[in-house]
């Protein structure tokens, strides 16, 4: 029997949130508790966080300037998913961004200069020019790529994961994406795949409750990730993904299970993006929860401000030493936009080169 068009009616209010208070930007933004982590390992990701903040305000203001030409999809506000996982991965691993994924290349190890470079093109840049600021490698330290194709990268991280089940050396792969990844098939073929294989992968899913500009209420009935994870009969974890503590706990045990028993895993981390979908505006009231409101709701669990808070409470950091470290890296930061801005673009002749194989 078939249904009417105009009988379907789309639900007059959002379905009950699966989050609980995560999703809630008035709760969880007070101070992390260091506990009995080492304050070397915490002081460590707190420098990480906050230089990647930096490298993307430094791009942001270099497009804002106009020297950057192409798109630029800025991660601000969601460093510690990216810093939490990458630091119990090693430089053998294979993990795979999206299209917005500096703190993903920057968390693992990529050189800031040759990201700054890339996003203007030019030939010093860390994929030579030719990708900007989506097309970001670095496999010396186990960035193997991100691409803006939408989950496309995720069954690239199987393939990968497959090689280093082969290799037999311990290595995993990771898969980042956002929660509009999970409405590609290639996202559930790849889970499907990765379980029944038993594939050394993680899938890290940043959930900020947006896909470009439409709310996540409006495209899915649920709002919780890793509900697909619990199809594919996988480990599943749900986290806040601005306590970069909380992301380290779990990373930490899932990468584990997968390098010794091959254990695929999904972990769902649940942030949210400062700046809109594409360059450094806010996109404010765009998308029916993104209000001036909610935006300086979100800030106040800013993942950097969090963990400051914890360390200088419990007398392992001073906000001097943090402000001194932060001021140093700007100013560093200021040189290499200076001195990028000189660098050769690629050459002519060079333009086949990555097309054609010999």
């Amino acid at each position: 029997m078939s249904i009417p068009i105009h009988s379907l009616t789309l639900p007059a209010a959002p379905p009950p949130s699966q989050l609980g208070t995560l999703a809630d930007p008035s709760q969880h933004s007070g101070p992390l508790a260091p506990g009995t982590h080492l304050p070397a390992q915490l002081i460590r990701m707190l420098h990480e966080m906050t230089r990647i903040r930096l490298v993307e305000n430094t791009l942001a203001a270099m497009a804002e300037a106009g020297e950057i030409k192409g798109p630029l999809h800025l991660t601000t506000g969601q460093e510690a998913v990216a810093v939490g996982v990458a630091a119990y991965l090693r430089k053998t691993d294979r993990a795979f961004g999206s299209h917005r994924s500096h703190g993903h290349y920057l968390a693992m190890g990529g050189n800031a200069r040759a990201l700054l470079a890339e996003a203007l093109g030019k030939a010093t840049g860390c994929s030579g020019g030719f990708g900007g600021s989506m097309h970001l490698c670095a496999r010396e330290v186990g960035f193997y790529g991100s691409a803006p194709i939408v989950g496309g990268t995720i069954a690239l991280a199987a393939g990968a994961a497959i090689a280093a089940k082969f290799d037999g050396k311990g290595d995993i792969a990771v898969a980042f994406f956002g929660d509009g990844a999970s409405e590609e098939g290639v996202f559930h073929e790849t889970l499907n795949l990765a379980s029944l294989m038993r594939l050394p992968m993680l899938f890290i899913a940043e959930n900020n409750l947006f896909s470009s500009h439409l709310d996540l209420h409006l495209r899915q009935p649920s709002n919780r990730i890793a509900r697909f994870a619990d199809a594919a009969c996988m480990e599943q974890a749900t986290i806040d993904g601005n306590d970069v503590i909380q992301v380290s706990d779990y990373a930490a045990k899932l990468v584990e299970n997968a390098r010794r028993r091959s254990c695929p895993a999904l972990l769902e981390c649940v942030t949210y993006r400062w700046h809109g979908h594409v360059g450094p505006r806010a996109d404010m009231g765009v998308g029916e929860r993104r209000t001036p409101e909610d935006i300086k709701a979100w800030k106040a669990r800013d993942p950097i401000e969090r963990l400051l808070a914890g360390l200088v409470a419990a007398g392992h950091c001073t906000r001097q030493a943090h402000e001194a470290f932060t001021a140093s890296t700007k100013k560093e930061l200021d040189a290499l936009r200076r001195d990028v801005s000189s660098d050769p673009w690629p050459a002519e002749s060079s333009l086949l080169e990555k097309v054609y194989g010999r």
